[in-house]
């Protein structure tokens, strides 16, 4: 039988309560910048404040997720965030979604929108579920279709050729 050792083994965690500091603080951002060698996403950002305070202090890209905040109706989706905090990041990094992205259509909303890619995780994790890697190569081929299927009727030959313009957007009543 094949034994591993605990993922804790030798660590004191009787201090951690969460999984993430009460308090982030742009503070304990500078830290992690200080620690962190190589590029320094921050991720969960919703707002152009948030992103322009998460530029100043040493982010090399912004990842605009609610944390799933949508499973309990009170928060923006993050398709709702995105235009707000790639007009705050002014093209100082690059701004990329992660969450509600369920088909190629909406990959191509966001892009649209000024994301430079998005994350699509838990689509990727129910194919993996239900049909091992056949399942997670299934849903990608599926984004790509629907990606390649929406970028011809609205006539953008590449993904280049995909912004502001590509879509309508509508007034608030």
């Amino acid at each position: 039988m094949w034994l591993r050792a605990p993922l804790f083994s030798g660590l004191d965690v009787s201090h951690v309560h969460g999984l993430a500091p009460p308090a982030l603080t742009l503070g304990w951002l500078d830290r992690l910048r200080g620690i962190v060698r190589g590029r320094l996403l921050v991720k969960g950002i919703v707002t152009g404040e948030d992103a322009d305070s998460a530029i100043a202090h040493g982010a090399d890209g912004i990842i605009v997720s609610n944390h799933g905040g949508r499973n309990e109706e009170t928060l923006r989706a993050t398709i709702d965030c995105l235009a707000e905090v790639v007009a705050a990041s002014r093209s100082r990094v690059p701004v990329l979604i992660d969450g509600g992205l369920r088909r190629g259509t909406d990959v191509f909303k966001a892009m649209a929108l000024g994301a430079a890619g998005v994350g699509i995780g838990r689509p990727q994790g129910w194919g993996l579920a239900a049909f091992g890697q056949e399942g997670v190569e299934a849903v990608l081929d599926i984004y790509a279709r629907e990606l390649e299927a929406i970028m011809r009727q609205a006539g953008t030959p590449t993904v280049s050729a995909i912004g502001p313009h590509s879509i309508v957007r509508r007034n608030a009543a």
